[in-house]
């Protein structure tokens, strides 16, 4: 193929991440305007209609280890196709619930999981086109999932109070589903003829030697790298649930949302220019004082919106040095299989995060534990990280 095509070819995928990511972001991180609505109608406490949040957050991440198999073995396009169909039934039929249970399937097992097959397969296509620049392209995979709840919780707050819950999920299902479907023609795996450009940028340069799926499971490092994904993911959800359930909640939308989308963006960029186990470190760190000074200030207004833009930050970070930590380990030929197991330990940590969190808030009645946990966790995450050594060492 000539130059020049390869040059547009390579800006689709970028594309098709935007737009898949904004759709999963739109569908996990925006179910807190539900609350309100199922509760008068139904008369369900919080905790059960969080449930449904969870059981979503818990199919989508599970989900992503065989939409990754499937990725690497029928390509992108496929994969996301039917995470869009799947997606849409799940997202429309909970237009039409009445009972806990249906929700629960209809949005926590069905949309989870078309969602899982949305997400994976930008991360694992657009960093083959940019081999230079594999954080800059993974974190353009991944910036939906900030800007989604920010596009989608107004819009489904105005259909709330206007006309009906139940207008936002039919509506919603088949926007949602038409904008995944979409994406999934942007996504094609570079031909076997193009002379994928060296490297040059030694700190982000992509391993020699990639690994199969079976090779990696048998590498400590995975797992460690999964413990400390598994530990940053709780803790930051853990955090974020307080906030959005704080008074100030559209400041969280606004401010939180809005650093979760830039920084997975910009901490590409960075971790392809420094390195991905330094700026995770740094991210750590960083997490780790944003928390301890939101626990005295976090009445302060300005205080709470300036710390909750720090909080998503850190927590959106994760979701690009992550995938490019573990390209940098195990390679780009079964990338998709690799990092789909790997981010398990993300749907884990969201469901089991939010009954710990809530859990302790109950017993305690204060948020200063929670907190100090989640504190905690990241600390353990951050040593962790420091005794995963490179596998292409």
């Amino acid at each position: 193929m000539s130059e020049l095509p390869h040059r547009v070819y390579r800006m689709l995928p970028l594309i098709g991440g935007v737009l898949g990511s904004t759709t999963c972001g739109a569908l996990l991180y925006a179910w807190t305007v539900f609350i309100p609505p199922l509760t008068r109608e139904f008369g369900w406490n919080q905790a059960d209609i969080a449930l449904a949040f969870a059981i979503a957050c818990l199919f989508f991440g599970l989900m992503a280890f065989p939409a990754g198999i499937l990725n690497d073995r029928f390509g992108p396009r496929n994969v996301v196709m039917c995470g869009a169909v799947i997606l849409g039934a799940g997202f429309i039929s909970s237009g039409f619930i009445n009972y806990k249970w249906q929700l629960y399937i209809s949005y926590g097992v069905i949309a989870g999981l078309g969602g899982g097959f949305i997400y994976l397969p930008p991360i694992a296509t657009a960093p083959k086109w940019w081999p230079n620049n594999p954080g800059l392209a993974t974190g353009f995979s991944v910036v939906g999932m900030g800007l989604g709840p920010f596009l989608m919780a107004p819009i489904a707050s105005y259909i709330i109070a206007n006309y009906s819950w139940r207008d936002v999920f039919i509506y919603a299902g088949v926007v949602l589903a038409t904008v995944a479907f979409f994406s999934s023609f942007c996504l094609k795996n570079p031909s076997c003829d193009w002379n994928m450009e060296k490297q040059t940028n030694v700190k982000g340069v992509l391993p020699i030697r990639s690994y199969s799926l079976g090779e990696a499971v048998r590498v400590k490092q995975f797992w460690l790298l999964w413990a400390v994904y598994f530990l940053g993911s709780f803790s930051g959800l853990m955090v974020i649930d307080y906030i959005a359930g704080d008074e100030v909640e559209k400041c969280f939308f606004s401010w939180l949302a809005i650093a979760n989308a830039i920084s997975r963006i910009l901490i590409g960029s960075i971790a392809d220019k420094f390195g991905t186990r330094p700026v995770l470190s740094f991210v750590f760190a960083f997490q780790i004082l944003s928390i301890m000074l939101f626990i005295p200030f976090r009445e302060i207004n300005w205080a709470f919106c300036i710390l909750s833009a720090l909080i998503g930050w850190n927590y959106g970070s994760m979701f690009t040095l992550f995938p490019t930590i573990c390209m940098n380990h195990f390679g780009v030929k079964e990338h998709g299989s690799n990092y789909g197991l790997l981010f398990t330990s993300w749907g884990v940590a969201a469901f089991s995060g939010r009954f710990l969190g809530s859990f302790l808030w109950d017993v305690n009645n204060s948020h200063l534990i929670p907190f100090l946990v989640a504190v905690l966790m990241v600390i353990i995450a951050l040593v962790i990280n420091g005794f995963v050594k490179s596998v292409q060492d």
